[in-house]
């Protein structure tokens, strides 16, 4: 496919939080990634704001363990902690397959749709690792991204058959990628078939409902701090720094 990078991701733990259990503090992972999850570890790889990232394909290589731990997070409007438990994946790893498309929501950047540059700037990206910091599902789950072929090498599902993981978050849909004015939720209905998840399209899902209104954020020289200027501020007065 064009603009396709592909790559391995793994990591300790995960945390894919279905949100029916975020409502009592003990939240609990889904047993696989969602697409929004995959998509925000393709752009921690590489990201602008004149594409956007599709994820096609998602292979399982390590097989489903979950563990529970002791946490305490801190109170809502409150300076306290509470006592929770949250269920993680533990010993998590994924291949994963994804392109990229132009946003045509951001006329603004249309001088920037060169698909031979960014491309080429996510391929590199991948070979070390991603240009931001990447973690599955939650913070404290730091994971490490490597290039690799997707499909090759043995995964614990191969032989597995179809497993139906009932219905599940496909991710949100943002106004700077919808052009819509609202914050939308997408769920679907997955099918794990030998180990392999297939995404369908954001636009292909049926399941979307409306969390709240929300305007997508204009980028203009009023809205965007010259970098000089906030150099000089900052180091005015300092010879050598």
């Amino acid at each position: 496919m064009r603009n396709q990078i592909e790559f391995e991701v793994f990591g300790s733990y995960a945390l894919f939080t279905d949100p029916v259990t975020k409502m009592g503090g003990e939240k609990l992972s889904y047993q696989v990634p969602t697409y929004q999850a995959l998509k925000g570890v393709v752009e921690s790889i590489y990201w602008k704001p004149t594409i956007m990232w599709i994820i096609d394909e998602v292979r399982i290589m390590k097989p489903i363990k979950m563990e529970s731990k002791g946490i305490r997070p801190i109170k809502y409007q409150k300076n306290e902690n509470d006592l929770a438990n949250y269920t993680y994946l533990k010993d998590v790893k994924y291949q994963v397959k994804a392109h990229f498309i132009f946003n045509k929501n951001r006329p603004d950047l249309a001088f920037d749709r060169n698909e031979h540059k960014h491309h080429n700037i996510a391929k590199r990206s991948v070979k070390v690792g991603g240009r931001r910091d990447i973690f599955l599902g939650a913070r404290e789950c730091q994971a490490y991204v490597e290039e690799c072929e997707f499909g090759t090498g043995e995964g614990y599902y191969d032989q597995y058959g179809e497993i139906h993981l009932g219905t599940m978050v496909h991710g949100l849909n943002y106004p700077d990628e919808t052009g819509s004015d609202q914050l939308e939720a997408r769920l679907w209905q997955p099918v794990m078939r030998n180990g392999y998840i297939t995404f369908i399209r954001p636009d292909d899902c049926e399941i979307v409902r409306s969390i709240k209104s929300l305007s997508a954020k204009p980028f203009s020289g009023d809205s965007i701090e010259p970098v000089d200027d906030l150099y000089n501020e900052v180091f005015s007065g300092k010879e050598g720094k």
